[in-house]
């Protein structure tokens, strides 16, 4: 029987309260391991549900259960360590330190999570020889770059900083908010495949979002975002 890695139950998030729903699922699974393109136009609501996801946001109603873990159940600390732990984020404005180096950002999360940083020693590397070999793995190699604060950087080097920084550790989620908006069409095929290559090799599953039809052919699951929420139904 295949383990779910991801399962979500009669959800209904709105922004204020008085407000209509935004996100209303019925119900929603996803298989550990599997890799799926979640596709929607801006403003569908896709980063929000990447946000319930992974505990930043709570449903007004329903159940999100990550790796049998009920997140919206859990106190503001518990998903933040869950979170830290447990799940990779890319998020769509990298959100990187920009005090930071390069090689500082990618390892940060493994000075927040001791069970991540546990992963990459327990693979025989230290966080700085695993950000290194991550960041080769996405064409940024060279000592230049390493130490070099991250706002010298191009946008679409940045970005690839902020994968390598959601993969250190390899979380058994790694959640992808429009991850290749920076990067031209043939860079983005080839950040993709080497995106399943890193999650294939850890076992993670990933869940990428975009509004870029264009990629959802790389994915073997795909599904457009309308179809999971009830309220894009009601309005088609």
């Amino acid at each position: 029987m295949t383990e779910t890695a991801i399962s979500v139950n009669d959800l209904r998030y709105r922004w204020r309260k008085g407000h209509a729903d935004v996100l209303d699922i019925p119900s929603w699974k996803v298989a550990k391991g599997e890799h799926i393109f979640i596709r929607g136009a801006s403003g569908s609501g896709k980063s929000t549900l990447l946000a319930l996801l992974a505990g930043v946001l709570l449903p007004q109603q329903g159940d999100i259960q990550i790796l049998d873990k009920y997140v919206n159940r859990l106190s503001a600390s518990q998903r933040d360590h869950f979170r830290a732990d447990h799940i990779g984020f890319v998020f769509q404005l990298f959100n990187l330190i920009p005090y930071l180096s390069v090689i500082e950002n990618v390892i940060l999360p493994c000075r927040f999570s001791r069970f991540r940083k546990s992963k990459v020693n327990a693979c025989g590397r230290s966080l700085e020889q695993e950000a290194i070999r991550l960041l080769n793995h996405l064409d940024m190699a060279g000592d230049k770059l390493l130490h070099r604060p991250v706002t010298e950087l191009s946008v679409g080097q940045q970005q690839r900083v902020a994968t390598a920084r959601a993969l250190i550790g390899s979380p058994e989620i790694v959640i992808a908010d429009e991850p290749t908006s920076a990067l031209d069409s043939e860079m983005r095929e080839a950040f993709i495949e080497l995106l399943f290559q890193e999650c294939r090799e850890s076992g993670s599953t990933l869940l990428f979002v975009s509004h870029d039809r264009q990629l959802e052919s790389l994915f073997r699951h795909h599904i457009p975002l309308e179809e999971l929420n009830r309220l894009e139904q009601e309005t088609a």
